[in-house]
């Protein structure tokens, strides 16, 4: 089968827009389900965590980044809906037709709270496996620009060896050294409905929100069958039974460089 020009995209550079995912009319569908997680009119219990916890909340704030784990696991009815088929088969055109899920997640930033994620690549979340193939597909629910903090990626950081990352000052996350002037450093920007793709090893982070517009984020996850049973069977499902976020990947274990 020939390779098509996205995946040849998602091949050179480690990331690759996908286009529009979703309808207007989807989107709203999305953010409506997103909201009630938000508020917890959809509980989400130990799913929850800050990606930015270790920066000093703002006055009444719960967190500074918010991300919760499993959406489709807390509200199956998302399922239901048309992101995840059409996800899958971006997935399987970019990493092959073993693809299927691994997790999915949101990852929310309020307006004007300008705390960054960090610079890091998702691979070192995970566990060592003999396939390293994966793909996650970051879907905008609003617009997202540079400042309000759509993705950056480092272009062809995916071809390099993943760099050591280290936990955050409050040791909840991970990070690693990075920059926007980093060579290959590029912003994607997109509307709502449009979506992203990266590798597990692509360098990404986004800006803090310094917009005066919410902007909401969900991220599908893919790798092939057999590692997503290999991981199951030595424990690791992403935050389904525990959140936990430390660095994982032997590779990328030590002191960042």
């Amino acid at each position: 089968m020939e390779t098509s020009a996205r995946a040849r995209t998602f091949e050179r550079n480690g990331f690759a827009p996908t286009g529009r995912l979703l309808s207007p009319a989807e989107v709203q569908a999305y953010r409506d389900i997103y909201d009630r997680l938000l508020s917890g009119d959809i509980e989400s219990g130990d799913k929850r965590s800050d990606l930015g916890s270790h920066v000093p909340l703002r006055d009444g704030a719960r967190e500074n980044i918010t991300q919760i784990m499993w959406p489709s696991a807390l509200h199956p009815e998302i399922l239901e809906l048309p992101l995840h088929d059409r996800a899958l088969a971006v997935a399987r055109e970019l990493i092959g037709d073993d693809a299927v899920l691994d997790f999915d997640m949101l990852i929310h930033k309020d307006p004007h709270t300008g705390v960054p994620t960090p610079w890091h690549q998702d691979a070192a979340y995970w566990i060592d496996l003999p396939d390293s193939r994966a793909v996650s597909i970051w879907v905008a629910l609003d617009e997202a620009v540079p400042d309000s903090g759509c993705m950056w990626y480092v272009s062809g950081s995916h071809r390099q060896p993943l760099r050591a990352h280290r936990p955050t000052s409050d040791g909840k996350n991970i990070e690693t050294d990075c920059s926007e002037d980093e060579p290959g450093a590029t912003a994607v920007p997109l509307a709502p409905g449009e979506a992203v793709a990266h590798s597990g090893g692509t360098l990404h982070y986004s800006r803090g929100n310094a917009s005066d517009r919410t902007r909401r984020a969900y991220i599908l996850n893919f790798r092939p069958a057999a590692m997503v049973r290999l991981e199951r069977e030595q424990g690791a499902d992403h935050g389904l039974r525990v959140n936990e976020r430390t660095v994982r990947n032997s590779d990328a274990a030590g002191s960042a460089r």
